[in-house]
């Protein structure tokens, strides 16, 4: 019977053979994502779909070619849709903290802010210069002519009044002063003095009253400033107007269909002309060059567009891939100057977010760091519900002595592709209500693709594609079929390989030092192989370190002889960027009573979730197989040795199993095998991961002791399909010096460890007596009656 479950050496690993494959055959650049039909259809579908909420998470592993898929997919369909519309803001001359936003045509924005700019170099050139104009001027001599008049009319009835009784009004430095005559003209000082008091106090008078009588005719004469300053203003504004119609005339046809622009125009039609009767008078000056440079720095700054976006008419749909998604990246910012220790913000200083430049096409997203960046998340979802995008800091609120600007929202329409991996996809999915309202469309990328003889032409196209792009030297047959068993080994299948081809692309890589090394033209096996022994011994210092203890009796493992209620289980263990297999013992005792079977690891909270399962379920076991005629009571202890960490998975069940029967019927088990496999309550082995490992770890332990063909490990039946194993491990099958079994039930791998016939029920439900399974029904039923015996003392007590 043990023979037959023993595996041959062609047995052990997939047989790679590419001779009847044509794989020097082109690939073109649209054919280098390998399998994933899945997640192709889905992303076709989501990325089609217009309607709101079906947007894309891209579920893979890193090195599946997720990013890569979209990438191609998108650099063909972009460039068919239709570019975007164009983006700018401009001040909003009513409320300077909302910028308004300007939607335009694509390809417009920038021709738009040069017509802007254009314009205030006309501007420029046209004022000063039309209030210099002949006709500006007689108008303004005129209405300033005016005003003197009235002005003149007034003083010289009080001049004429004051003249016939000897006194005259003169001016100086706009003040008025009343002197008396003599012989028409103002008195000098002796000739003053020289009147007597009551001549001089009569001029006084005299003078009191015309005073009065002055200021009753210039009453009037703010009225009749006010009426010069609104007949120059109005004369002003009839200049400016008739300057500037002409210069508007041009944009108002160029841009007579963008509603936006026409509105924005009419604006600073309406502003310029206090702009232009603020800073563009007519002034004497030293450099009217650096004059001129500095006003139109100045007027460019109050008008001048800020264009977000501006994509060419015929440049489809964007594609963009943000790699750094923080808030600000995604959503836009508005930069600040330094104004007297106050940070103040302007439209101009608005910077374009990933979701301006995406906005009309596509954004593709790491969710990792969507979720990783503060306020993004919350944000991006904020955007998709509400059709639009809002710039604004989220840290507002922490900062001091900041003047902020509410910019006008831009509508929003664009397809996010979440990329991400399974961890991150389900975490979502029951943590976030809101997730699956936003993303409905789910691209999953398989772990792994089956290997049939077009997946692996493709695979071999891609690797030969792949080398002549990083210039390494040509991969031979047998290279790339040692690169398709690596990827088969990295998913444990013979009938798959895996979905991660940068794996297998980094292995061409650390190949090429190797094939240059031995001054070879080609990658052949032989340097693929020493690239993966050299990754390996790079990595391999804690499993050396591991195996050089259970050398020396540090740790203990037996590879000969046999014990009772000890037996070699095998582990996995992942450090960093390497796993490994190695052996660990498994002891069990068993004494009277009825605590049941004790997971000592979960007993010290070392034993994680699945394997305190594996050993509930042995119970389950013993109770079915054995205890059918009695009740079942036991008092058993279980241990994983010299194990100092968290132990996880169900793996090791079955030797657990075995090693609490050989305790139980005090049977030796053989200490030259290991044993992995999952048990269910009624006795059959299950598959586990880790197999390749789990015997090569055992292995490498045989083979430093000494392999004499007894040493030999058992596995799981289920497992089989899943042996991608090193050739030295297969050689030594071939040659006898180690054995590998697969079972399908516990009988089988306990025949194996004891040797000794396990017995089965028959028909009549006898069994062999000392078989092993009789020894172990006889056992429970003693350890049964003994708690029996007890029950009835207590009793009489």
């Amino acid at each position: 019977m043990t023979d037959s479950l023993k595996l041959t050496f062609d047995t052990l690993k997939a047989t790679i053979d590419l001779s009847s494959i044509d794989f020097t055959v082109p690939l073109d650049s649209q054919s280098s994502i390998l399998g994933q039909e899945r997640a192709q259809s889905a992303l076709e579908f989501g990325v089609a779909m217009t309607n709101s909420g079906y947007n894309i998470f891209v579920m893979g592993e890193a090195g599946s070619g997720r990013l890569s898929m979209i990438m191609q997919y998108l650099q063909v369909l972009a460039p068919r849709k239709q570019a975007p519309f164009s983006y700018a803001y401009v001040d909003n001359f009513e409320n300077a903290r909302e910028p308004i936003a300007i939607q335009l045509p694509a390809e417009q924005g920038y021709d738009f802010g040069k017509a802007i700019e254009n314009l205030i170099t006309n501007v420029l050139a046209t004022f000063p210069a039309a209030f210099e104009n002949p006709s500006y001027q007689q108008k303004k001599t005129a209405v300033e002519r005016q005003f003197v008049h009235t002005y003149r009319d007034a003083t010289e009835y009080i001049d004429a009044q004051a003249r016939e009784i000897n006194i005259g009004l003169f001016s100086e430095n706009d003040t008025f002063n009343f002197l008396p005559l003599f012989e028409n003209r103002p008195m000098r000082e002796e000739e003053l003095s020289a009147l007597s008091m009551k001549e001089r106090e009569k001029f006084k008078q005299l003078i009191e009253e015309l005073e009065d009588c002055l200021s009753e005719a210039l009453l009037e004469l703010p009225q009749w400033r006010r009426e010069l300053s609104a007949a120059m203003t109005q004369l002003n504004n009839d200049t400016i107007h008739a300057a500037i119609e002409p210069l508007f005339h041009e944009l108002n046809v160029r841009y007579s269909e963008v509603e936006d622009v026409v509105t924005y125009l009419c604006e600073v039609k309406k502003n310029l002309r206090h702009t232009i009767n603020d800073f563009l008078m007519p002034v004497s000056t030293s450099d009217p060059i650096e004059r001129d440079y500095n006003l139109k720095r100045l007027i460019l700054e109050q008008y001048a567009p800020n264009i977000l976006v501006d994509y060419k008419q015929d440049s489809g749909a964007p594609v963009i891939y943000e790699t750094h998604p923080t808030y600000q990246n995604l959503f836009g910012r508005v930069e600040y100057s330094n104004d007297q220790g106050t940070l103040v913000p302007h439209y101009r200083r608005i910077c374009t977010g990933a979701l301006h430049k995406a906005n009309g096409g596509y954004l593709i997203l790491d969710a990792e760091k969507v979720l990783h960046y503060p306020f993004v998340w919350e944000g991006l979802k904020r955007a998709l519900k509400s059709g639009c995008i809002e710039i604004e800091s989220p840290y507002t609120e922490q900062s001091a002595n900041t003047i902020t600007l509410k910019p006008e929202v831009i509508p929003l329409n664009v397809k996010i592709i979440l990329v991400g991996n399974c961890d991150i996809y389900y975490l979502l999915e029951s943590m976030d209500d809101e997730f699956n309202e936003s993303f409905r469309v789910l691209a999953d990328f398989d772990f792994r693709i089956p290997r049939t003889p077009a997946t692996m032409t493709h695979f071999a196209q891609l690797m030969v594609k792949q080398a002549t792009d990083a210039k390494t030297f040509p991969l031979t047959q047998a290279a790339i079929e040692s690169l398709i068993e690596y990827s088969c080994r990295l998913v444990e299948s013979q009938q798959y390989f895996s979905a991660c081809i940068n794996d297998a692309l980094e292995i061409i890589s650390e190949a090429q030092l190797f094939s240059t090394k031995t001054k070879s033209l080609n990658i052949d096996r032989i340097h693929i192989e020493q690239a993966l022994d050299t990754r390996e011994y790079r990595n391999g210092r804690m499993s050396q370190t591991i195996l050089e203890e259970m050398l020396d009796g540090t740790i203990l493992i037996d590879t000969d002889g046999g014990a009772i209620g000890k037996i070699n289980g095998l582990t996995v263990m992942d450090m960093g960027g390497s796993s490994f297999g190695t052996p660990a013992r498994i002891t069990t005792t068993v004494y009277p009573g009825s605590r049941g079977v004790v997971d000592i690891e979960r007993e010290v909270e070392l034993g994680q979730a699945l394997h305190s399962k594996g050993v509930m379920i042995l119970t389950g076991y013993l109770g079915h197989c054995y205890a059918q005629q009695f009740p079942l009571a036991i008092s058993a202890s279980i241990a994983m040795e010299q194990s100092y960490g968290h132990i996880d998975g169900d793996s090791a069940s079955l030797a657990e199993l075995c090693s609490l029967i050989s305790a139980l019927t005090r049977t030796r088990i053989k200490q030259n095998f290991a044993v992995t496999g999952s048990i269910n309550q009624y006795g059959e082995v299950q598959a586990i991961g880790g197999a390749n490992e789990k015997i090569e770890g055992f292995f490498r332990l045989c083979k430093a002791r000494g392999l004499d063909g007894t040493h030999g490990v058992i596995i799981p039946a289920a497992n089989k399909r899943n042996l991608m194993l090193k050739q030295e491990v297969i050689d030594a099958v071939e040659t006898g010096l180690f054995s590998i079994y697969a079972v399908n039930k516990v009988d089988e791998a306990l025949e194996l460890l004891t040797g000794e016939v396990v017995g089965m029920l028959d028909a009549d439900g006898n069994i062999l007596e000392e078989s092993v399974n009789f020894k172990a029904i006889c056992r429970l039923k003693e350890i049964s009656e003994l708690g029996d015996d007890d029950d009835d003392k207590e009793n009489e007590h």
